[in-house]
């Protein structure tokens, strides 16, 4: 079983597990490690706080994909709650983004 952590009001919370598509990760080691590793880190602060945030939807036609900005990174991720997971799918500089 995955560790529970608690809000503020002292209710038990799930931790959801972390996946990373392939290219997540190949992605990743293209970056300095410095900032890799601020992002994977940020990953994991994401999964431990699912039901903390306001998960903000990429578009109206992708209602399950969802980003986060870590400086000039997004993140591009979704979340099953049925397997507490949370699945990073990209990440990837902003200036690509437009």
């Amino acid at each position: 079983m995955w560790p529970t952590g608690s809000d503020c009001a002292g209710n038990a919370m799930a931790w959801f597990r972390l996946a990373f598509r392939p290219a997540v990760i190949q992605d990743l080691s293209q970056v300095d490690s410095a900032m890799a590793q601020r992002l994977f880190d940020k990953t994991k602060w994401i999964a431990s706080n699912v039901d903390n945030l306001r998960h903000e939807s990429v578009a109206s036609d992708l209602p399950g994909l969802s980003k986060y900005a870590v400086g000039d990174w997004r993140i591009f991720y979704s979340i099953d709650r049925t397997d507490s997971l949370v699945d990073i799918h990209a990440i990837v500089p902003r200036n690509l983004l437009r």
